[in-house]
């Protein structure tokens, strides 16, 4: 790599452009390690953070426009007959067309953290005759964001970006993926959202004789039980993961990531959103929500047993896994930290603020009501986290956990309420 640190000491500005142009005509070139290079350099002063990402940015936009032009220009036949020299023959071109036909353009913004696929959507989106405009939308945005992470990645990095390189791009590589799946569902339910409901309903209905609810329950409903598929693989992969032990390099990078972002400037700051996952906000909230369940609720009894329920027994669940898993916290202020895995604020941020927050999106029928219920619990659950690793009183792991034993514990609740009060009406 001292090749690429010289040439783009000595370039700047027209390297990044012209290598990146070049990548995403499928030359082999190490786009993603030269952008972490130049995030690099950024922070040492030798480039500038805006120029470079509006550098790599034409570059790569230039790069996709042309390639698409080629290959509407050339069309299919030239594919099958050239493609495989840049390894693009007919059997990754059919594949490839299944997908898009499938899922969709919404794929391009993600393509660029599949290694392999960004060099390509180019050229196939070209020749299958794909809108330049609704092309250079997705593309062009996707692009902008992947060159703007990756170089703000290497930024903070600094002086650790070559002992954290490789375990980030691991990790932007699973997020790559996870977003490619998670646009590939929102697609199929969108297509299918009938067919998903029906047979939802269908599986209820074995339980419960008549499934008549609103169209929000139905969708509550859905989207808590997909929250608790999604929550219950990867609470199995976090397990399996800390009896492996394999959350040291998680722990060290995420840990150096939060200190590079939030300084000392943010302690204040820090000590207010650590507050925030404290019974100081947790009380009220709970009691708040019991008033409005007596004032508003049909089904008094039954909202308040489960909110009694979801709170003592989400207390009751960390500390029994905490217990159980047992493990040996960060150093604080010189004392020793046990049972942090999972993060007990986290856990019960999300549980507590979580059950409100679908209480109140499911007897309230304003959007912006509901849009602020949700992104608040989002907002508040993501500060808190970041306080307990700020402060070094839990591993990003344990933050983590809390997270995903809160997801399941509180999307569980929610499918089990529905299912009561849906055989009480009977």
């Amino acid at each position: 790599m001292s090749v690429v640190t010289t040439w783009l000491e000595h370039y700047g500005y027209g390297l990044i452009f012209i290598a990146l142009f070049l990548e995403m005509l499928a030359l082999p070139l190490p786009g993603e390690m030269l952008m972490s290079y130049t995030g690099l350099f950024v922070f040492e002063g030798k480039l500038n953070w805006l120029l470079s990402i509006v550098s790599a940015s034409a570059g790569v936009t230039a790069g996709i426009t042309l390639s698409y032009w080629i290959g509407y220009r050339l069309g299919k036949p030239f594919v099958m007959k050239y493609g495989a020299r840049i390894h693009f023959g007919e059997e990754k071109l059919e594949s490839m067309s299944v997908w898009f036909d499938k899922y969709g353009d919404k794929l391009l913004f993600v393509a660029y953290f599949i290694p392999g696929v960004r060099h390509i959507t180019g050229y196939f989106c070209g020749v299958t005759r794909m809108p330049f405009r609704r092309y250079a939308i997705y593309a062009y945005s996707g692009a902008i964001f992947w060159v703007s992470l990756f170089i703000s990645l290497g930024k903070v990095l600094g002086p650790k970006w070559e002992l954290y390189h490789r375990t980030v791009n691991h990790y932007m590589i699973m997020f790559g993926v996870g977003s490619a799946i998670v646009t590939i569902l929102v697609y199929f339910y969108r297509k299918n959202k009938q067919r998903i409901v029906t047979w939802f309903a269908g599986m209820l209905s074995k339980g419960i004789e008549h499934f008549n609810s609103l169209g929000t329950v139905r969708f509550l409903v859905l989207a808590s039980f997909a929250f608790f598929v999604m929550s219950l693989s990867f609470m199995l992969g976090i397990i399996q993961d800390f009896l492996a032990q394999e959350f040291s390099q998680f722990d060290e990078v995420a840990s150096y990531f939060v200190q590079r972002v939030f300084g000392p400037e943010w302690n204040g700051w820090m000590s207010r959103f650590s507050a925030l996952g404290s019974i100081d906000l947790f009380g009220p909230l709970i009691a708040i929500t019991a008033i409005w369940i007596c004032l508003r609720a049909k089904d008094k009894f039954l909202e308040l047993l489960f909110l009694l329920w979801v709170v003592v027994g989400g207390e009751l669940l960390n500390e029994s896994l905490g217990a159980l898993f047992h493990r040996k916290g960060p150093v604080h202020l010189g004392h020793q930290l046990y049972n942090t895995f999972p993060s007990e604020e986290t856990l019960t941020s999300l549980t507590v603020c979580g059950f409100s927050a679908f209480l109140l999106v499911r007897h309230y029928t304003w959007t912006s009501i509901r849009v602020a219920a949700v992104f608040s619990v989002i907002l508040l659950c993501l500060v808190v986290g970041l306080s307990r690793i700020y402060f070094h009183v839990q591993f990003p792991s344990d933050v983590v956990a809390g997270y995903v034993f809160g997801g399941v514990w509180v999307s569980l609740n929610v499918i089990l309420l529905e299912i009561l009060r849906k055989l009480q009406s009977k």
